[in-house]
């Protein structure tokens, strides 16, 4: 009898296919090992890491986009977190420590409930369902519109950001700042610019439309943030920095 051709098994030669329990297995256990490399640089207590290179460059930072992108993970399983990761940094700028640990503790769980004898299929429709739920729930209870937001909500939002970061110690000042600097360069949004941002998604960094609804009228604004410059002056203090209006 003769061996069956690799071009129709989708195998190369001396390869093999592996199923069932042991790769759900790895896969799982590939996530949480990247899970666990960010997991301590999470939140404003969070430690940095220290990454050094071949050639001995060093980088500090408590960024998971960034850990993630300086590390070579060849996992299949654990190259989609590195994805995921990226991908929410270029969407929306923050949270990626936070998505890659969610994510890899929704797979922990499903794959316990999979050894209790669910079905996976059951298990990623129940995980739908309360994706479901949960945004129903923000969208009813927790959305405010941004009409009714003032500095004080935009300043905490700047806080919370920057808590984990290096300036994290002077976050009432760098938060103030960062909301003058956005709100200098506020404009009226014509339709197409509304438009294009709907098109582009959240990740259209330089531009960000959002509806006011004014007594009475709704006008949307942009925020060109490509019009924000930083300019660094060697030998001063952070602390010294300030807002030079354009």
């Amino acid at each position: 009898m003769s061996a069956p051709n690799p071009a129709s098994t989708g195998l190369f030669i001396n390869g093999q296919r592996e199923t069932g329990q042991d790769v759900r297995i790895g896969n799982v256990t590939a996530a949480l090992a990247v899970a666990n490399i960010v997991k301590t640089s999470l939140g404003p207590v969070g430690l940095d890491k220290m990454l050094v290179d071949d050639i001995g460059d060093v980088l500090i930072t408590n960024d998971g986009a960034t850990i993630l992108k300086s590390l070579e993970v060849e996992h299949p399983a654990a190259r989609v977190l590195v994805d995921l990761a990226n991908l929410q940094d270029q969407e929306v700028g923050d949270g990626t420590t936070s998505v890659v640990i969610i994510a890899s503790e929704l797979l922990r769980r499903g794959n316990d409930l999979v050894k209790n004898g669910i079905h996976p299929t059951t298990i990623i429709s129940g995980y739908r369902s309360a994706l479901k739920a949960a945004v129903s729930y923000i969208k009813k209870e927790m959305v405010v519109h941004v009409s009714e937001l003032g500095d004080e909500h935009l300043i905490n939002a700047a806080k919370t950001s920057m808590s984990s970061k290096i300036i994290g110690k002077e976050m009432d000042f760098f938060s103030k700042l960062a909301v003058d600097a956005v709100k200098s360069v506020k404009m009226n949004a014509t339709v197409a610019d509304v438009a294009g941002y709907e098109a582009m998604g959240s990740g259209r960094g330089d531009v960000a439309a959002v509806t006011e609804a004014a007594p009475g009228k709704k006008q949307r604004y942009k925020y060109p943030l490509s019009a924000i410059h930083i300019l660094k002056a060697h030998g001063k203090s952070s602390m010294e920095s300030h807002l030079i209006g354009g």
